[in-house]
């Protein structure tokens, strides 16, 4: 699909006051490009495994938008006009930079896959594993080793971050032959696909981005696995559990794992909020076919593992979900927490009935491993 780039020139100081103003437009999410340098303490923080180019220090600042195929040009030039008398009116209490406004057509997802591939080269994850885009060559492989060949990508899944290295450590600890394995939070699908090699009998990768699962099943047909061996499906095993969003009265009304009950009203209200997946503790098995918009064929079933790389704070209220996906004495894998969150993984998941078997540090980065017992 093709949008058109909405980018304001601007300064440093002023780039927040523009994204919060075109957040009161209807426009959330703006991306702001700077050249400031990220502190230690942010780059702790952040969650990516794609290089950072650092860059020097500059007064300019860039906030985009992206508008779709209903902004028409009467409407698009209404946008210029407001957030042109916005400027001027914040110039009169801060810089606000050169004010320059331009709309441009971005690439599309496809052209974007091609420009990212000069980036992307074969690397090596520990002594026997290669990450190998299917675009290159890579002489140092060994009989010995286990590749993943990778033909689609996404930012938050090219197997680079400590996370995953983390998990697939764990994976090689736990994971026996023949054993069925459940990654929630796929990405790329490079852990689903990793599994398959270290021999598990069974993958389904679960992901809320339906372009996550499209670039999973591109993926594992490059390395020329076949369904019966793995699966991809887009969904969302929150869309219906509202622990977050309940007091203490409700929490004890509704038990430990805090799952609700819903109507048939509610359900539906949840389906719409998440992609349409309907995904939920008390809906388990409805999942959203992208080739079809209906519902996938994915059966309901148990796992051995349960692998989620994703946050600390996606794994907490998980940890109340995870159970029903596990056999008696399951394995849950989770990683992407950072140091300071771990306690607070560990004791959600002693809540939920889980017992610690492990957790593993690498860097700023956390992995903790539990059991459902027997």
């Amino acid at each position: 699909m093709i949008w058109k780039k909405f980018t304001i020139e601007t300064s440093v100081e002023a780039e927040d006051l523009v994204a919060e103003y075109l957040e009161e437009l209807g426009f959330p999410g703006a991306e702001i490009t700077d050249q400031v340098p990220l502190t230690e303490e942010e780059m702790k923080q952040m969650y990516v495994d794609v290089p950072l180019i650092p860059e020097g220090e500059t007064e300019t600042a860039q906030v985009s938008i992206y508008l779709d195929a209903d902004h028409d040009e009467a409407q698009i030039e209404e946008l210029k006009r407001q957030v042109a008398e916005e400027l001027d009116r914040m110039e009169t209490y801060t810089s606000v930079g050169s004010k320059k406004i331009t709309v441009t057509e971005t690439e599309d997802d496809a052209t974007w896959q091609e420009n990212w591939k000069q980036y992307y080269q074969p690397f090596r994850l520990g002594e026997d594993i290669v990450i190998q885009p299917v675009w290159t060559e890579y002489e140092d492989i060994r009989p010995e080793d286990k590749v993943v060949r990778i033909s689609s990508v996404m930012a938050f899944g090219t197997g680079t971050h400590e996370t995953t290295k983390l998990c697939i450590g764990q994976l090689r600890k736990y994971l026996s032959e023949g054993q069925s394995v459940f990654d929630v939070g796929c990405g790329s699908g490079i852990l689903a696909i990793l599994s398959v090699l270290l021999g598990a009998g069974y993958v389904h990768g679960l992901d809320i981005d339906p372009q996550a699962v499209l670039s999973s099943r591109e993926n594992a047909e490059a390395n020329g696995l076949t369904s019966d061996r793995i699966a991809f499906s887009c969904g969302n095993l929150l869309a219906g559990n509202v622990i977050g969003a309940m007091n203490e009265e409700e929490r004890e009304r509704f038990g430990k794992a805090g799952v609700k009950v819903m109507d048939e009203e509610e359900q539906e209200a949840y389906k719409k909020a998440s992609l349409g997946s309907g995904i939920a503790a008390v809906n388990p098995v409805q999942l959203v076919d992208l080739a079809l918009g209906e519902e996938d064929t994915v059966p309901a079933r148990t796992y051995d593992i349960v692998v989620a790389n994703i946050l600390a704070d996606v794994i907490i209220p998980l940890s109340a979900v995870i159970p029903q996906y596990l056999v008696p004495g399951g394995i849950f894998i989770t990683s992407g927490i950072m140091e300071d969150r771990a306690e607070d993984v560990r004791n959600a998941m002693k809540e939920n009935g889980f017992t610690i078997l492990d957790t593993v540090q690498m860097g700023e980065w956390v992995s903790v491993v539990a059991t459902t017992g027997r």
